[in-house]
């Protein structure tokens, strides 16, 4: 029998450093992951070991923009964005104009982990 999922929350530190939101992600709500932050095992995800170097929470707070970043923009992230029509640049862009717990409202508010294409 399946665990019933957590309700989305809306807390900012459920952001990935990539920009996606772990509080809307099944996985995160079903207890099977705890989220980009708290995964020791995500050591494959070089966005993420980008900004814990950098003492960023997410890509938003870094100087560059993530349309000219190499580790953002990367072959992995295209597949996700055309697979799941998820646009993280755009996640970012959200972040840095209007902060992190409006874009946790949002993405809680619209039930999604992105903004969508």
């Amino acid at each position: 029998m399946n665990k019933p999922l957590k309700p989305i929350a809306v807390d900012h530190q459920l952001i990935a450093a990539c920009g996606l939101y772990c509080g809307a992600c099944r996985k995160y709500r079903s207890g099977k992951c705890p989220g980009c932050h708290r995964n020791g095992k995500a050591t494959w995800c070089k966005i993420r070991k980008c900004c814990l170097e950098k003492g960023y929470h997410t890509c938003a707070e870094c100087d560059k923009d993530v349309k000219d970043c190499r580790i953002h923009n990367n072959l992995v992230g295209k597949v996700f964005a055309f697979l799941f029509n998820s646009d993280r640049a755009a996640c970012i862009r959200y972040i840095r104009s209007q902060g992190e717990e409006a874009f946790a409202e949002k993405m809680a508010s619209d039930e999604t982990m992105t903004i969508k294409k």
